[in-house]
């Protein structure tokens, strides 16, 4: 992790500027004083082509000081153009710097910092309010000293052509930097209130979102409405006031700049007329007049950006100038290697309100024995379990940890010998992989050496964990370029997998055959007999693709499946349209049930018209219908053995034709294939499944995971899985999964002292009964364990129980002793 000596919020904006950009800052100055030279030799060649060239008619000195005004603008042009990129490079190279540094900082602050702060707001700060300091500091230098040195440099062209008239032009900028610093005071006002408004704007945003749930439940539209709306108000006179500010200060700005040329027109002219000024030197000081306004101008839109970044930088830092609870890193030594033995003295927690949250807690665990806080809901278990993993700062007594005060230790000392799993465990965007080893990688750095695939392959076993990875990892689909080999082995495994189990699947699965007609496809399947690699080729397509058509028209099938559409148009009607449009009526048709409607018209129409006379729309949706027909699954038609072979044989036709017609339009199935375009249980599969109820599920899938094994390709099957993208906060998965990867991850980590906070709730009694079997028998003496637990027919054999109310131990001791105690325990049972 990248880390500074000085915390970013204690560091200057302009601490910035040089930091990591010195070479590119004396860059900047070297391009900076050609550039100044480049915008003033200009204004000479205009005097000189006037007084010189032009009065005197030599043509050869037109051309001389032409070239070299020439080459002048170019050359200014393009050290404005080298300027502006090192500006924007060194503006963003500070500004990653900053996220990084500001990040770094914000995931070390206490978690109460997180409790009374809005996500919405750390992220406003990182993503959107650095921009602006960033900016400055890639202007922090080259604007100040090229525009100064360029005023300069016209000032001291003007004096040269004429003094007086010098002085009088330049007489204005005095003034103007009288009044335009109490204008931009009075922006800088407005900053600060509109820098902390949009933080609570952006802050009640995602708030609002977080809680949107809440929000739906209940009905409490008007009430978010009318507090973003007061919030919008208020940001939207704030922005007025401050851009009205720096509006003022543009204008005033322009006025000044505007009363400049006013000056030497009156009196550069008055001075031209009496032949006190020659008309070259009046032409050049009046450029030059008029170029003074953009050094001038930019000096002042820079002091804008200064002010607004510094205010920015300034309340950004101040927001976020609090100190981490503990240390995060020892400093003259490795990390401690603590004895797993807990013991809590007079342990008390206040909230920042002032409110007791624990009250004299007293417990000790020897190394290996096992914790179960049990309470009910707000007695303090979860608290003092945040307590003993420095998640929470104690407010008085004591935390033991081999011997060690919790509250001296440092994160990485904590990390290197504890492992935590919360109720509602956050999972990382990424894959499988990266989520379960997340715990190692953080405790073994960099160059730390990785749990083996056995190891993780052995605690997905011990989580329940295993089936689900090695089913991400079956409904992979591969690539030609980088599975090569792979494939070639999976097609071998087809063939195994049906000659060893095709019979004794036969009641579960329909095998592809290319002469068998699969009454488990639909006709649309049939015909196609592939996999499409084209849109318009798709099954849901397929009735608007005119190609596919005028195949049908050809093969005599159209009119066929129409009749087909028709029949089941009329049969689904009659017995379902009278029904509630849900799902389950519909299991047995090809109609969803959103169609009804639909298909209840075109019932009407066929009552009224012949086939042949309905309109297009509803020929598609007979069409439609016709080609998702599936004769095992849809029960309310037969397909005439007469039609199977009719399909039978346009299925070969078709692949002939489109093989000629649309190279690549499909992938089409055949045994000694592989089907890129499906996943890698399809390919082994190579076919349906007849029935969808787990029971059979479990008997494919046990069925092709003992292929897997015979071919020694299982747990490449499992690490291919194992880069399965969770989603972001693991929204691919279920909560159960959630769980069992974060109790995964921490037994992969294998702590010595393991604190789970109620880490079963989301698992069901199968796999609540497997972790528990698991703790009681794998961990039971090789680590200490506290586990905050809401079930209580699962603390039988814990070593100890303490039970708490109202944040206080009332009673501690083994099941037995406490249940013949007849105390609380017993009484907590006796309700449950």
């Amino acid at each position: 992790m990248h880390r500074v000596d000085r915390p970013i919020v204690k560091r200057s904006l302009f601490s910035w500027v040089f930091d990591g950009n010195l070479r590119w800052q004396v860059l900047l100055l070297a391009i900076i004083a050609v550039a100044v030279f480049t915008r003033v030799l200009p204004l000479e060649m205009q005097k000189r082509i006037v007084n010189q060239a032009v009065s005197l008619r030599k043509v050869d000195l037109l051309l001389t000081y032409c070239a070299y005004y020439l080459a002048a603008v170019l050359l200014s042009s393009a050290c404005k153009y080298l300027i502006n990129v090192l500006e924007t490079h060194i503006a963003q190279q500070s500004l990653a710097r900053m996220r990084i540094a500001l990040y770094d900082h914000i995931i070390t602050l206490p978690l109460s910092f997180f409790r009374n702060t809005q996500p919405g707001t750390v992220v406003n700060a990182i993503a959107n309010e650095l921009a602006v300091p960033s900016n400055f500091v890639g202007s922090a230098v080259s604007t100040p000293v090229s525009n100064v040195l360029t005023l300069l440099a016209f000032a001291g062209f003007l004096l040269w052509l004429n003094p007086l008239l010098a002085v009088v032009s330049l007489s204005i900028y005095p003034a103007a930097m009288i009044v335009l610093p109490f204008l931009q005071r009075r922006a800088n006002k407005a900053n600060q209130q509109r820098v902390d408004l949009a933080r609570t704007f952006a802050g009640r945003i995602a708030e609002s979102i977080g809680g949107v749930h809440e929000i739906h439940g209940n009905g409490a539209y008007r009430i978010e409405t009318g507090k973003f709306n007061r919030l919008v108000e208020q940001l939207r006179k704030v922005r007025v006031v401050w851009s009205l500010y720096r509006f003022a200060v543009k204008s005033t700005n322009n006025f000044f700049t505007s009363l400049g040329p006013f000056l030497v027109f009156i009196l550069g002219g008055y001075m031209t007329i009496k032949g006190q000024l020659e008309l070259g030197s009046l032409v050049a000081f009046l450029s030059a007049q008029e170029k003074l306004y953009d050094p001038w101008k930019e000096l002042i839109e820079f002091y804008q950006v200064y002010q607004d970044g510094r205010v920015t930088y300034d309340r950004t830092m101040e927001f976020f100038d609090i100190e981490p609870d503990y240390p995060l890193a020892p400093t003259d030594r490795p990390a401690f290697d603590l004895e797993p033995r807990l013991e809590v003295k007079s342990l008390s927690f206040f909230t920042d309100g002032g409110i007791r949250l624990l009250d004299d807690i007293n417990l000790h665990l020897e190394p290996g024995e096992h914790l179960a806080l049990v309470g009910f809901s707000g007695s303090g278990k979860s608290t003092l379990a945040l307590c003993i993993g420095q998640l929470n700062k104690y407010s008085n007594g004591s935390v033991l940890i081999g011997g060690q005060e919790v509250s001296q230790l440092t994160k990485q000392d904590l990390a290197a010998n504890v492992g935590i799993v919360a109720q509602s465990p956050f999972i990382f965007e990424g894959s499988i992989a990266e989520n379960l080893l997340y715990a190692c990688d953080a405790v073994a750095g960099e160059d730390g050496r990785r749990p083996s695939l056995d190891d993780v392959i052995a605690v997905l076993h011990q989580t329940g964990l295993f089936v689900d990875v090695l089913r991400f990892g079956l409904n992979t689909m591969l690539t030609a370029e980088m599975h090569a080999d792979l494939v070639k082995d999976i097609i071998r495994i087809r063939r195994k997998f049906q000659e060893k189990h095709g019979e004794k699947l036969a009641d579960y699965v329909e095998f592809f055959d290319e002469n068998a007609y699969l009454s488990h496809s639909s006709i649309a399947e049939n015909l196609t007999f592939g996999a499409a690699n084209r849109d318009d080729f798709t099954q849901a397509e397929l009735s608007r693709n005119d190609y596919f058509l005028a195949f049908l028209e050809q093969s005599g099938l159209h009119r066929l499946l129409l009749r087909l559409g028709a029949q089941l148009t009329r049969q689904t009607v009659d017995i379902l349209g009278n029904l509630p449009p849900e799902a389950v009526f519909f299991e047995q048709s090809p109609m969803n049930a959103d169609e009804l409607p639909d298909y209840k018209a075109v019932a009407e129409h066929l009552r009224r018209r012949r086939l042949d006379d309905l309109d297009q729309p509803d020929r598609h949706r007979l069409l439609t219908l016709g080609l998702r027909f599936t004769p095992g699954l849809h029960k309310m038609a037969a397909l005439p053995a007469e039609m199977q072979r009719l399909l039978l044989a346009a299925r070969a036709s078709f692949r002939e034709r489109v093989s000629r017609d649309r190279p690549g339009a499909f992938t089409f199935y055949s045994k000694n294939d592989y089907i890129f375009s499906q996943t890698i249980l399809n390919n082994i599969f190579f076919g349906k499944a007849k029935t969808t109820t787990p029971q059979a599920q479990e008997v494919i899938a046990q069925n092709i995971i003992q292929v897997l094994i015979e071919r020694d390709l299982l747990e490449t099957i499992v690490d291919i899985g194992m880069h399965y993208n969770v989603g972001s906060k693991g929204e691919k998965l279920s909560g159960g999964q959630r769980q069992k990867l974060a109790i995964a991850r921490v037994f992969l980590k294998s702590p010595r002292l393991l604190i789970m906070d109620e880490a079963t709730s989301a698992l069901d009694n199968t796999s609540q009964a497997r972790i528990q079997n698991l703790l009681e028998t794998r961990w039971k003496r090789k680590s200490t364990l506290v586990a905050v637990v809401h079930r209580l027919d699962t603390i039988r054999k814990f070593d100890r129980i303490a039970v708490m109310k109202a944040g206080k131990v009332v009673e501690m001791g083994s099941y037995d002793e406490l249940i013949a105690r007849k105390g609380a325990l017993y009484e907590l049972v006796g309700r449950k």
